[in-house]
């Protein structure tokens, strides 16, 4: 195991493209800190993010594919608070009659329901499973991406990228489902 911190600080081209080669070749475990991404995007087939509140993540890939992976995350996350902040407007009550007394409201506004529709229990009932199977599925990818200290990165480049681009979609699909399966539970 080799960890390297700013390996690339005081290197010229000639010595920092030697070490590149060496890192592509070597076959243990590399731990590297490093500001330099396009060194970071031509040796690392895996990245650990620190991401706030304590939490770190890791992503299949470079730091391109980090990056590219946390904006997506980040975009699903403010579509759904867009979503929940501005609630469709509810159409207007109807005019009370003389000869009927209104009708008290059911619930307070904004209230949780008390129970799911027969087709969100459904759903909420399908969630683990397919939770289970996306999790199944990407650890499938990460393992075949891990192989042989990542070999596939140097011998099949367009498959390496296909089965991370996969990992990062299964990632969005978790966030989705584990979401999903939160919002249903809070509504039973």
């Amino acid at each position: 195991m080799l960890v390297l911190d700013e390996p690339t600080n005081d290197l010229d081209i000639d010595t920092l493209e030697l070490l590149e080669g060496l890192l592509q070749s070597y076959d243990g475990t590399v731990f590297l800190v490093s500001h330099d991404r396009t060194f970071l995007d031509n040796v690392v087939t895996s990245t650990i993010a620190y991401e706030g509140d304590g939490r770190w993540r890791e992503y299949e890939g470079s730091v391109q594919d980090w990056l590219i992976q946390s904006r997506r995350a980040r975009e699903i996350a403010e579509q759904r608070l867009a979503a929940v902040a501005t609630p469709a407007v509810a159409p207007p009550p109807p005019a009370a009659s003389a000869a009927s007394p209104a009708r008290p409201a059911a619930t307070p506004a904004g209230a949780p329901r008390k129970k799911l529709s027969y087709k969100e229990q459904r759903e909420f009932d399908a969630l683990p499973a397919l939770i289970e199977a996306l999790e199944s599925e990407q650890k499938r990818v990460a393992e075949i991406l891990a192989l042989d200290g990542g070999a596939i990165y140097a011998t099949d480049a367009p498959r390496a990228t296909e089965l991370a681009a996969r990992h990062a979609q299964i990632d969005d699909e978790l966030l989705t489902a584990m979401e999903r399966q939160e919002e249903l539970g809070a509504s039973r």
